[in-house]
């Protein structure tokens, strides 16, 4: 298993924190525009494996508008930041 990163371990030892963090979550989530680009993704992935690809170790990446390493593409800080 990997360690953890440096802001797991923060939330790890911060409930108050984490509580906070996971509010904010909750509410970018819920926009409409987040919902969108879930959809599409999950959309994606589905025709993808029913096309027969694998989508192991992928991610839909909506800057590029293809699949990526799921470490590229979660990797990046912000949205579309390059």
């Amino acid at each position: 298993m990997a360690a953890k990163s440096k802001s797991a371990k923060y939330y790890a030892n911060n409930p108050a924190a984490r509580k906070k963090k996971a509010a904010t979550d909750k509410k970018i989530n819920a926009r409409p525009e987040q919902k969108k680009k879930r959809a599409e993704a999950n959309a994606k992935v589905r025709a993808r494996k029913k096309s027969g690809k694998s989508t192991h170790g992928l991610d839909y990446d909506h800057a590029t508008n293809r699949f990526v390493k799921t470490s590229v593409n979660r990797g990046r800080k912000g949205e579309g930041n390059r």
